[in-house]
């Protein structure tokens, strides 16, 4: 089934979470004002799988053989991987953040993670996520994923912790199921999901096997309490993006909730637990490339058309080429990136394909650290008008709309409206509340730098690169084949090292 936006909107009526938003407790999360513009981007991933245009993107073939949103499927090939980031990058051309792609980034996580328990134990957790996934797609379900826990200090370890409901973990465990305990911080889109993916969020050793959970709960169980902030900026006429598109971005608390075993997928199995985490990590990298080159293409775009607006043509000022093509290079570099991640897709033991990590890793390290000269870039071919235009209520107010309609275009053809909106668009964009959310949500989601760093060096050939360089010492390029290679060094080849 592929549900529409509409569709989608009204089945979350069905529901009946607990949900706060600016310390209110909200009545209907389809019909409060302040989620709107999240529940709209969400809509987009459910809208675009319906245009034929688009379907090779945004739909392929489910786990029962019937046509699945992307953001809902297994990867299968190296394409698939390609198509996914083309996914991701179109809906957030339009939406900003359109969120779901992060249950595709758990569903792929969890996959070879849950083969492996299985294989190992004999135990079920392979058919349960493949039958949670069926029942995912069958429903084109929006799907929250509860992974970042509260951490509590972040010095010890989750079994060290003086308030151990700083982490998720399981507090009981019964013949029917488990019950959780514990909060997450930081789920994306969490008031306006269909249920919550739970996932540990770090490496967990023996002494933690309680907080290696994954399971599956619905949004409005007994015992989950949402608490959210509002979706970018809505009702706020200035706010010509936010209004309409944006993200919530939740805390959810879990108060002894039960789950039964066939929502479980981890519990307790400490190794597979650390792949899937590992393997999300690579996952949801790959998808931030594609949401962030989204991010940049609305950046350039408007950037061009502030340029034209103030009068000036982009061939004959060198500064502004220079700037942006700076904007694109920033933009297109980081998206080679995950498309080398995808070309160069692994297959792992489970059959699920997986981005290669270290162009995955890099790709989401310089979004990370470029979002900042992105903004930057788009500021100075923009010019200060962005930050200094009246609110938007002068527009309309008879003693001053006048002479601000007339006094503050640039080019004589373009209205200042026109200017005024593609100001207040980029000010939105980079210079706001939600330009500053942009920018943290850039350089941590997914992991901090420091982490990519750490998957960077721990993958990177680093001995093949001294191997190589070793060969050309001992031999030369040209002589490389042709018999075994020497190692003067001592200990390499023997314990004095060749004198030959």
């Amino acid at each position: 089934m592929l549900m529409s936006a509409e569709e989608y909107r009204e089945s979350l009526r069905s529901l009946s979470p607990r949900v706060y938003v600016g310390g209110d407790l909200v009545a209907s999360v389809a019909d409060e004002p302040r989620l709107e513009p999240g529940i709209n981007a969400v809509g987009l991933t459910y809208d675009f799988a319906r245009v034929p245009d688009y379907a090779k993107a945004m739909v392929t073939t489910g786990l029962s053989g019937a046509p699945t949103n992307r953001f809902l499927a297994i990867n299968r090939s190296r394409e698939d991987l390609l198509d996914k980031l083309e996914a991701v990058r179109l809906t957030c051309q339009y939406g900003g953040c359109t969120q779901r792609y992060l249950t595709h980034d758990a569903f792929n996580g969890l996959w070879e993670a849950t083969w492996r328990i299985t294989q190992r134990t004999g135990s079920e957790s392979h058919e349960r996520l493949k039958a949670y996934i069926a029942h995912a797609q069958a429903n084109d379900l929006a799907i929250g994923i509860a992974m970042t826990d509260g951490k509590g200090d972040r010095s010890k370890r989750p079994s060290e912790q003086a308030e151990p409901l700083s982490y998720v973990h399981v507090r009981e465990r019964r013949a029917d199921g488990i019950v959780i305990a514990g909060v997450k911080a930081i789920v994306t889109g969490g008031p306006y999901m269909h249920e919550f993916l739970v996932l540990p969020c770090r490496r967990m050793r023996e002494e933690d096997r309680d907080f290696a959970v994954a399971c599956a709960v619905p949004i409005d169980a007994a015992g989950v309490t949402v608490v959210s902030r509002p979706a970018g900026r809505p009702g706020n006429a200035a706010a010509k993006f936010s209004a309409k598109f944006a993200q919530s971005v939740a805390v959810v608390h879990f108060d002894d909730v039960f789950v039964p075993w066939d929502r479980v997928f981890i519990d307790g199995e400490t190794e597979e637990a650390h792949l899937m985490t590992t393997n999300y990590a690579s996952h949801h990298r790959h998808s931030c490339i594609g949401a962030r080159a989204g991010f940049g293409d609305l950046l350039i775009g408007a950037g061009a058309m502030m340029m034209e607006a103030n009068g000036l043509e982009l061939d004959r000022i060198s500064h502004l080429k220079d700037k942006m093509v700076e904007l694109i290079k920033i933009t297109e570099g980081f998206y080679a990136c995950g498309v080398a991640a995808s070309t160069f897709g692994e297959e792992d033991a489970a059959g699920n394909f997986r981005p290669e990590q270290i162009y995955s890793n890099i790709g989401k390290l310089l979004l990370a650290n470029q979002i900042y000269d992105m903004h930057r870039l788009a500021h100075e071919v923009s010019g200060g008008l962005i930050v200094g235009l009246p609110s938007p209520e002068e527009d309309h107010n008879p003693a001053t709309a006048p002479m601000i309609d007339a006094l503050l275009r640039g080019r004589p053809d373009v209205p200042y409206a026109h200017r005024a909106n593609v100001a207040r668009f980029i000010e939105d964009l980079t210079a706001s509340e939600t330009g500053g959310w942009y920018s943290v949500i850039s350089l941590h989601g997914g992991g901090s730098p420091e982490a990519m760093k750490m998957e960077i060096l721990r993958n990177y050939p680093l001995q093949d690169r001294k191997d190589l360089v070793q060969s050309l010492l001992d031999r030369g390029a040209l002589d490389l084949g042709k018999g075994p290679s020497r190692d003067k060094q001592p200990g390499r080849c023997c314990d004095k090292g060749c004198t030959e």
